[in-house]
């Protein structure tokens, strides 16, 4: 048990034991996890199951983020954010500290994984990523503070997870966390207002990212030189159009994203199967027989919308299907 005369109660030691004050659950502090402007969080142990546990001096900011992680349960589908177990209040000597207790996501993180298994892997994280933060802002909310630190890769089935609640805002307010690489308002591209809008530039300075683990700082127009990085990667620069409305607040919704994103993965694969094709015909044509091969062009006309599911799930089963196989040959 922890000593009542500990002057700073974000200081746990290890081993310490957390009593609930309403419900008389205990944990028993593991290690630190992080800490920021608004409290700890640790690892803690709890009847024998690992969990994360926030312990902060403001009451103000406990309720709000508890209120975030019930909307993320509301919303059905959504597994970004970690489930919330417990809420309660510690109290030491002659303080009570409220602390809440959620699950605690053990995996990879983004950069790390997308390092370790390839770039191939980093469009189907941001469709899944696209379809969360949809859920998340018909609840009315705004992630804020999005960034791969605060991302996670677990599995199987491998998805992308969040592990920090912290900068999450209600839509209308001001951003309460932010990071600058993905913060608009450092590259002057918007303001500091809590919209989807918000949440969709950082989704596309995360791609960015990826392909620049290093980061960049702003040293020009902010815009000129996020396009002068978009294409002097072409991966990046096959999905140019897409980042470049995310980055000038185009999109108003993240499925608008997602559905762009999606026709854009479309015409790359269907860029490279001709490529591949007409490689495969100059390189190997058949002998005594003419061997003609219509080439393959992505359609410039629109689907109509009840074809546009199917299209999406054969794209992404696709994908899912040639990653997943990938992955589990290099656990062999």
């Amino acid at each position: 048990m922890m000593m009542n005369s500990m002057k700073n109660p974000f200081n746990i030691p290890n081993g310490t034991v957390i009593k609930g004050k309403w419900h008389l659950q205990s944990y028993t502090i593991v290690k630190e996890l992080g800490r920021g402007a608004n409290g700890v969080v640790y690892l803690a142990d709890w009847n024998k199951k690992r969990v994360a546990i926030k312990v902060s001096d403001n009451n103000v900011t406990i309720t709000s983020e508890m209120n975030v992680l019930k909307s993320f349960s509301k919303a059905q589908g959504v597994t970004l954010g970690p489930s919330l177990l417990d809420v309660d209040d510690w109290v030491l000597g002659n303080k009570t500290i409220p602390f809440y207790v959620m699950e605690f996501i053990e995996g990879v993180h983004f950069l790390a994984f997308i390092q370790q298994k390839g770039k191939s892997w980093v469009d189907i994280f941001i469709l899944q990523l696209l379809a969360d933060l949809e859920k998340l802002h018909e609840q009315g909310w705004v992630f804020g503070d999005l960034k791969p630190d605060n991302l996670i890769v677990t599995g199987p089935p491998i998805k992308i997870r969040c592990i920090d609640v912290g900068g999450v805002t209600l839509q209308g307010r001001a951003i309460k966390e932010f990071t600058e690489f993905y913060d608009r308002g450092y590259w002057g591209l918007g303001s500091r207002k809590a919209e989807p809008s918000f949440d969709l530039f950082a989704v596309a300075m995360i791609m960015i990212n990826t392909y620049y683990p290093q980061r960049f700082p702003k040293q020009q127009d902010g815009l000129s030189l996020l396009r002068q990085k978009i294409e002097a990667i072409p991966e990046l620069r096959k999905h140019e159009q897409v980042l470049l409305r995310a980055l000038t607040g185009k999109y108003a919704t993240a499925i608008q994203m997602r559905e762009d994103l999606l026709d854009s993965i479309s015409k790359s694969s269907l860029r490279n199967q001709s490529r591949a094709l007409k490689q495969k015909t100059t390189v190997s044509p058949t002998p005594n027989k003419k061997r003609t091969v219509k080439q393959i062009q992505p359609s410039t006309k629109k689907r109509p919308r009840k074809h546009s599911g199917i299209k999406e799930t054969i794209i992404i089963f696709m994908v899912v299907c040639f990653l997943y196989v990938l992955y589990i040959y290099q656990q062999i």
